[in-house]
């Protein structure tokens, strides 16, 4: 059994975490930390868990996570990169939900997250966890850096088109959607339920920082420097709890059967579904499901292709998506742990 770590376990991303580790087959749950809650029973804070973690949260300093095989980050921005290192020399394998070891340029990670980066020197080494374009790596890897929702929604959508090199890479568009769990498990005016409730709106439209995220992803995918992706992406939070909905616009430059493309390369992959021609998936399909949906269209036969992509931000937006690397990274099936049907309604 893979003894597992999980810093930062009261957040929606921790809890998803001791949600599917819960239940995995080859996964022990031996430490969660909390500062703040220390000595409070898991089953306490969270009673869907009640039966299935029987552990309470333990103060970071004293957690004996040198002991586990793989420690999670389920934390803000900002913590991994600080103790990561010191578990790393332990032997123990470490996979960041947090957006710490995402980006290899340093000074734009230092000017998008506003903080010195604290462990430069493994950023090179860290994985980037899209196991749909960097499976190999994350098998051999001792560090992932799991990606973020809206990057995962966004790249698997343009990726067989950024592959084959069909479409124009200087004038992509992502118009992005996210339920409010998205921001977090915290107390923020713009996100209480009668904020956010009945009301629709976009944010980060000057800058978001999972722009270079993703403009770094399709650089990759495109074999085409970073500086040569044209990307407007465009966040706005909706009035749901989960669920991400990118709608992704490109201009054909090159005629293919697209429909073709899209289901050769993901046809091999467990987690992502691509659907019959004029489908329109929508996020409710995948909801606490690790499966991402993909739809293609074009408008009035024109030279744009809409590529429709929905996944649960919690899920293979985050936590899901980190247990997928985690398999990967200690030779279970990729699947093991997460064969949950999407809930409905």
């Amino acid at each position: 059994m893979i003894k597992v770590g999980i810093v930062g376990g009261t957040g929606y991303t921790g809890v998803e975490l001791l949600r599917i580790l819960a239940r995995h087959p080859g996964a022990e749950l031996k430490v969660i930390t909390s500062r703040g809650e220390a000595g409070t029973a898991v089953a306490d804070m969270f009673p869907s868990l009640r039966g299935a973690v029987g552990l309470k949260f333990s103060d970071p300093k004293d957690a004996p996570l040198g002991e586990c095989d793989v420690v999670f980050f389920a934390t803000p921005n900002g913590i991994a990169m600080q103790q990561a290192g010191g578990l790393l020399a332990s032997g123990v394998r470490v996979i960041d939900l947090a957006a710490d070891f995402r980006i290899k340029d340093i000074a734009l990670w230092e000017k998008w997250y506003g903080m010195t980066h604290a462990s430069p020197e493994l950023v090179a080494e860290a994985v980037y966890g899209l196991p749909e374009v960097n499976r190999e790596a994350i098998r051999k890897a001792r560090l992932v850096a799991n990606p973020g929702c809206y990057p995962t929604a966004t790249q698997l959508g343009f990726l067989p088109l950024v592959e084959a090199g069909c479409v124009d890479l200087g004038h992509l568009i992502a118009d992005a959607k996210s339920g409010v769990s998205g921001a977090g498990r915290k107390a923020e005016i713009g996100i209480l339920f009668s904020e956010a409730s009945d009301n629709f709106k976009a944010y980060g439209v000057p800058g978001h920082r999972h722009l270079p995220e993703i403009r770094q992803g399709l650089a990759q995918f495109s074999g085409k420097p970073a500086e040569q992706i044209g990307l407007t992406f465009v966040p706005h939070l909706t009035p749901m709890i989960r669920g991400i909905h990118s709608t992704l616009y490109a201009r054909i430059t090159r005629e293919e059967d697209f429909q073709t493309l899209f289901e050769k390369r993901f046809a091999n992959e467990p987690f992502v579904d691509v659907l019959p021609p004029k489908s329109h998936p929508d996020t409710r399909s995948v909801r606490a499901a690790n499966t991402c949906r993909v739809a293609l269209h074009r408008p009035q036969g024109g030279d744009t292709l809409v590529v429709l992509s929905v996944i649960d931000n919690l899920v293979k937006g985050a936590a899901g998506q980190a247990v997928q690397n985690m398999n990967l990274m200690f030779g279970l099936d990729e699947c093991s742990g997460l064969s949950q049907v999407p809930v409905l309604p």
